[in-house]
């Protein structure tokens, strides 16, 4: 069941914005092109976050999905494929 959708095309959702949703995440998955990595905001901060999930329009980049405290943002067809069968296919932190 879906809640809120937001359409991306027709608004925006600035730094600001974003920071404002993604800061109370326990986890923040960004996938950007091949890679995927897992970030936690008190560990990895406001700058290095927004600069992974922020799009070259200043825009946070789609999709972006919100399932409980966790955050996924960018779209990586194998780590979806796991993630959806409840599968953990990643390391608990992004490397160094």
């Amino acid at each position: 069941m879906l809640g809120e959708v937001v359409d991306a095309r027709t608004v925006r959702m600035d730094d600001a914005a974003a920071w404002e949703l993604l800061r109370k995440a326990a986890k923040i998955t960004v996938a950007k092109g091949k890679a995927v990595l897992r970030l936690n905001p008190e560990q990895d901060g406001k700058e290095e976050i927004l600069k992974q999930v922020m799009g070259p329009s200043g825009n946070l980049r789609a999709p972006a999905l919100r399932v409980g405290d966790e955050f996924v943002v960018g779209f990586h067809l194998d780590f979806y494929q796991q993630w959806l069968r409840g599968n953990n296919p990643l390391p608990k932190t992004a490397p160094g």
